[in-house]
């Protein structure tokens, strides 16, 4: 069974470029489609228990293709058992252990966010709703394509909506100044004060930035942590071999 039984071309096509964010976006998306085929047969009728059985090997496949991809351990070194030899057990084993590292990767992603975000205080918010609101007139008075306008106002509605979190993106900054300075200063009405505004978004976002590293004296970044197991591997036998534990899928 395809990936895009599960996976949309969308959602591939916005993965992250992080490996380990990617594989954490990839996993959440198949769990859910995974869920919702699942949850349209019936566990009683045979015919239906079969497919539901083909829906998690699949989804497995799927996953463990994912791991070796990005090379997320323990996925990465996996091997997929052949079908005859796949059980429930291993099923919800597999998907203990996948919950688990998931799990580990969403603590670092909200670490790393963090990091990568500050707290704005009201008044600051106030002033780059200001800077916002006139970078809007710029493109509004711009002599560019309709298309082009109406991309550029969307990238300003997305970073308003940025402010009404606690905590604003810096990489929402970074894109919404890189879009607007990638505009070729012709089209602009008065391309000085266009810069101006952007510039202004920078620095005052900067400054809030600069202001609560200095507060909380945060220490450098420290390289993420490897993934740890759910527990303790055992000794190595044949995989899914048929005297198998059910509590040890791989």
């Amino acid at each position: 069974m395809s990936i895009l039984e599960f996976v949309n071309q969308d959602v591939l096509d916005d993965l992250d470029e992080d490996p380990n964010t990617a594989f954490m976006q990839l996993v959440n998306a198949a769990q859910r489609s995974l869920s919702s085929k699942i949850d349209a047969l019936d566990p009683d009728n045979q015919y239906e228990w079969q497919k539901i059985e083909e829906f998690r090997y699949s989804f497995m496949n799927v996953v463990v293709a994912a791991g070796k991809r990005f090379e997320i351990e323990p996925f990465h070194s996996m091997q997929v058992p052949q079908y005859s030899n796949f059980r429930d057990a291993d099923h919800r084993q597999f998907k203990s252990d996948l919950d688990h590292y998931v799990t580990q990767l969403v603590l670092d992603n909200s670490l790393r966010a963090k990091r990568d975000t500050v707290e704005v205080l009201p008044k600051t918010k106030d002033q780059l709703r200001a800077y916002v609101s006139g970078l809007r007139q710029c493109v509004e008075k711009g002599n560019m394509s309709a298309a082009k306008r109406e991309a550029l106002l969307k990238k300003l509605d997305a970073f308003e909506s940025e402010l009404e979190k606690r905590r604003l993106n810096m990489m929402a900054v970074a894109r919404l100044t890189y879009l607007v300075l990638s505009v070729p200063g012709t089209v602009w009405a008065s391309v000085d004060i266009t810069h101006k505004l952007t510039t202004n978004i920078m620095q005052t976002v900067a400054e809030a930035k600069a202001a609560e590293d200095e507060t909380k004296q945060l220490p450098a970044p420290a390289p993420p942590k490897a993934l740890s197991a759910p527990r303790e591997s055992p000794t190595p036998r044949p995989p899914f071999d048929d005297d198998l534990d059910d509590d040890v899928p791989f």
